[in-house]
């Protein structure tokens, strides 16, 4: 072969590489992932670990329009749950305990990857932490002990306190279990501890301002839907009436809350992209351990602790990882 025409040949066949991998790309199967959340699509903080998500998914490869189609339902579970599982999806992420047990009713055979979980052994959801055995597996929202820190933490930062309303959703598992846990600590803080129903935004907004009328009071918001769908009120009743209030996620205390003390859901949502991003290579959820968070976060914010007559002690200064003032 002549070399002129050698490297005309070579030249054709570089140039015809990228338009290969371009075919084999159009040739690929569009996936396909579904994202069910119990929380009101209005609710900007779950907008923004949705967001991590997909941002996460994009680092791996994964972009929604180009190689995957996201379908993503907010609100109402049942029915919601019900239109992703007919569209047969490759995986399903389902946010909240509401949300995976809905769809764990539904299918055994779309793969699960769960978020924002507090007991997915004790609800059924997994066989066990280390082997799931079906097909969900995901990330727990912290174990019940952390439920305990949080009356520790308000004692510690009002210590004129000896009663907390504990807003939690009393009809969910996870609801029960935080309260039972803060309940059995009680003692050791001399803080009695009084229920306030979570079950709609009415109910909360009773419930706190039936209990802002005792004295040395302050308040622990459980981590559930409700709450977080009613947080901007939360916060508003919390400084109308003066309670040092205790929360488990850091946006709370930016729209003015005083402190908070629990993972980032953020982090927790790029860790389930993770899990998405290996069963669309083939992994089984089943073989896909359950993990727990691994780092809570504690945010301070002085201005409404200057607001509610507090001095926050160093001790809680010197571990917080932020300090909003």
């Amino acid at each position: 072969m002549r070399r002129r025409e050698f490297i005309a040949l070579l030249g054709a066949t570089s140039a015809a590489w990228p338009l290969a991998a371009r075919a084999q790309q159009q040739g690929e199967r569009m996936r396909s992932i579904g994202v069910l959340s119990g929380v009101s699509a209005s609710n900007t903080d779950s907008q923004q670990r949705y967001g991590a998500f997909l941002e996460k998914l994009r680092q791996l490869g994964w972009i929604d329009g180009r190689n995957i189609r996201v379908d993503s339902r907010w609100g109402e579970v049942r029915k919601n749950a019900a239109e992703l599982v007919a569209l047969a999806p490759d995986v399903i992420v389902a946010v909240g305990g509401t949300s995976v047990q809905t769809l764990v009713e539904l299918t055994s055979t779309i793969p699960i990857v769960f978020t924002i979980v507090q007991d997915p052994v004790g609800a059924g959801f997994v066989a066990s932490l280390s082997e799931p055995g079906g097909n969900a597996t995901g990330f727990m929202l912290f174990e019940y002990s952390l439920a305990g820190k949080w009356l520790e933490l308000l004692k510690e930062i009002a210590p004129a306190v000896t009663r907390a309303g504990v807003v939690r959703e009393q009809f969910f598992p996870s609801g029960i279990g935080q309260f039972a846990v803060i309940q059995s600590v009680s003692q050791s803080v001399g803080v009695e501890v009084v229920p306030i129903g979570a079950g709609d935004k009415d109910e909360i907004e009773r419930g706190i301002a039936a209990f802002a009328r005792v004295a040395n009071r302050g308040l622990i918001v459980t981590a559930g839907p409700k709450s977080q769908d009613a947080s901007d009120l939360i916060v508003s009743l919390a400084a109308k009436y003066k309670l040092p209030t205790v929360y488990v996620e850091r946006h709370f205390v930016a729209a003015g809350g005083l402190i908070s003390y629990g993972p980032n859901y953020a982090d927790e949502e790029r860790q389930a992209a993770t899990y998405v991003d290996r069963i669309l290579k083939g992994a089984k959820p089943a073989d896909l351990p359950v993990q727990a968070p691994t780092k809570y976060e504690l945010v301070v914010n002085l201005k409404t602790a200057k607001a509610l007559g507090l001095s926050v002690p160093q001790s809680i200064l010197s571990r917080a990882d932020e300090v909003i003032e």
